[in-house]
């Protein structure tokens, strides 16, 4: 851990490794929303901000998996196109490449449907995701005291 010691005492905070309600719906959160973004570095930027936000550290970073490289084509498709139709714009017909100059041709034409639709997407499911990890993290303990409750009235 030598080389994390630049981070001083934040590690040691006990909810970015914990498993409770508030550190693992955070955890959603920023794992799926970053999930969503086409970026490099999506880890990297999860680590981050499950410390700022103060979520489960490895659960954030593990989220981001849902974009893959058998997830990501379907994804980013997905999101282009609903970019696109909220920009008014037409769907475009193209084949990916991974050069230089592709990229820079087409980054106006793809690369801003595609964000826009990435954020909205991103931003939906990671509200779905978190409110979800609240709802049904409260029904699991809800339930556990009825249960609780109902074996020692049981007993008596």
């Amino acid at each position: 851990m030598e080389s994390l010691r630049f981070l001083g005492d934040i590690l040691h905070e006990p909810n970015l490794w914990h498993i409770n309600r508030h550190s693992v719906s955070r955890a959603f959160l920023v794992g799926i929303f970053l999930g969503f973004i086409p970026m490099p570095f999506q880890m990297l930027a999860a680590a981050f901000f499950a410390i700022w936000f103060n979520a489960n550290l490895p659960l954030s970073v593990v989220l981001v998996w849902i974009s893959n490289p058998l997830t990501m084509p379907p994804m980013f498709y997905f999101n282009y196109k609903i970019g696109a139709w909220i920009l008014n714009r037409p769907v475009l017909n193209f084949e990916f490449q991974l050069s230089w100059s592709w990229i820079s041709e087409r980054i106006l034409d793809i690369g801003i449907p595609l964000y826009l639709g990435s954020l909205i997407i991103g931003t939906l499911s990671a509200c779905v995701a978190y409110l979800s990890i609240q709802y049904l993290w409260r029904r699991k303990v809800r339930s556990d005291w009825q249960e609780r409750r109902f074996l020692r009235r049981r007993k008596h």
